[in-house]
């Protein structure tokens, strides 16, 4: 009986892992824009905006068709997936996986003119989950970083 629970349980933790891993994702849902969502009550997210965020926007000194274009290369040079907008937009929304479980995370950043140059704001959370460790805010941190290179 004892074997048998444990075998129910093994196949039901890798059948969740295996959801977590392999469920689709619609864009739609995930396609946010950081200047109105409203802040989730669970901490496993990053914003970048004016008012409320967990930290300011960045203006960079770049039209922001360049800045979109950068942001691209930045996000797929680091493992994501454009699921949702345009570079010519500039609202764009990424999907990364986290390396060892393969969670997914979801990055919509919103690039606005700003003077002579662009700013950048971003909203990147984790869709499970009650905690990130601090992944969203340490992945969009160093997208921001490799932007300024």
């Amino acid at each position: 009986m004892i074997k048998l629970a444990a075998i129910a349980l093994v196949v039901l933790v890798l059948g969740g892992l295996a959801y977590i891993r392999l469920a689709p994702s619609d864009p739609a849902r995930w396609h946010e824009d950081p200047r109105l969502v409203t802040r989730p009550a669970s901490p496993n997210f990053h914003l970048i905006r004016m008012v409320d965020g967990d930290e300011m926007p960045r203006v960079f000194q770049m039209m922001p068709e360049a800045l979109a274009s950068r942001v691209d290369e930045v996000a797929r040079a680091d493992g994501a997936q454009l699921i949702a907008g345009s570079l010519a937009s500039g609202h764009m929304t990424y999907l990364s996986r986290t390396r060892l479980m393969g969670y997914p995370d979801y990055t919509s950043i919103l690039i606005e003119p700003a003077g002579e140059g662009a700013m950048l704001l971003a909203f990147a959370r984790s869709r499970f989950g009650h905690s990130d460790l601090g992944v969203n805010r340490d992945r969009i941190t160093r997208w921001i970083a490799a932007l300024s290179d």
